[in-house]
């Protein structure tokens, strides 16, 4: 059995897309383990600049499988972006991508909530980047989460519940929903674009793969120093950045 973690030493823009791209073509899966759409990976080919926030970094070569694992949490809309934009770069990722039915959704409320919650901070704000990431890691802990798996279940009831939940909560800071209808439209399109790829129970198909002597390279965002147990405390992002989030991510 053989998995590799490649993550960041320090507090992330170490480089780690460029890597993993080199490193690829010696696996036959690359999957990424935690984060979201906050960690911006750059890669360049014959002058063509590609950002990856979500997807992992191995999706540039041929033949191997990509894995978006249990422990990332997925903005619908952004993701679309970028497999819209690898598409026009004639990279048809539904044929490669796999989706862990455990990933986390950040909904629009979430970005709404995050947006609230540091200005409640007032000078003792994190400084985060807005995108939903920590209210969304805070819904999974609070077992209040919406995971990629619903969108086959019951979607409409279990987001109507967690949608009413964060309204409510946006009240009690002060906060409003402006603007959040035609962020809803918008994201509900992109859940629906979810469908086209492969949702799957990755600790299932990863163990099935390595009984099968696959050897897969975990892929991390952020860096070390931002590890929620171990970084800079409280100056970090919101999940496990080490190799000891590649064991459950």
């Amino acid at each position: 059995m053989k998995v590799d973690v490649l993550l960041g030493l320090q507090w992330g823009d170490e480089g780690k897309g460029k890597v993993v791209d080199v490193l690829t073509p010696r696996y036959d899966i690359v999957a990424r383990f935690q984060g979201g759409p906050n960690a911006g990976h750059t890669l360049e080919f014959e002058g063509q600049k590609y950002v990856l926030r979500s997807i992992p970094s191995g999706i540039f070569q041929h033949g191997q499988t990509n894995i978006i694992g249990n422990g990332v949490v997925l903005d619908p809309v952004l993701f679309r972006q970028e497999a819209e934009e690898l598409a026009k770069s004639g990279f048809d990722i539904t044929k490669t991508l796999k989706i862990s039915k455990k990933a986390h959704l950040i909904m629009p409320t979430h970005r709404l909530l995050d947006a609230a919650n540091e200005r409640a901070k007032g000078g003792a704000k994190i400084g985060t980047t807005g995108k939903g990431i920590g209210p969304t890691y805070t819904d999974k802990v609070s077992r209040n989460g919406l995971r990629i798996g619903d969108i086959l279940n019951n979607f409409e009831t279990r987001y109507a519940e967690a949608r009413k939940r964060h309204v409510a909560m946006l009240a009690s800071l002060g906060a409003g929903t402006d603007g959040l209808d035609e962020l809803e439209k918008n994201w509900l399109d992109a859940v629906d674009f979810l469908r086209k790829f492969d949702l799957i129970d990755s600790e299932h198909y990863i163990n099935h793969a390595l009984d099968n002597g696959k050897s897969i390279l975990c892929e991390g965002a952020q860096g070390t120093m931002l590890d929620v147990d171990f970084g800079s405390y409280p100056f970090v992002t919101s999940s496990n950045t080490i190799c000891a989030g590649a064991c459950t991510g």
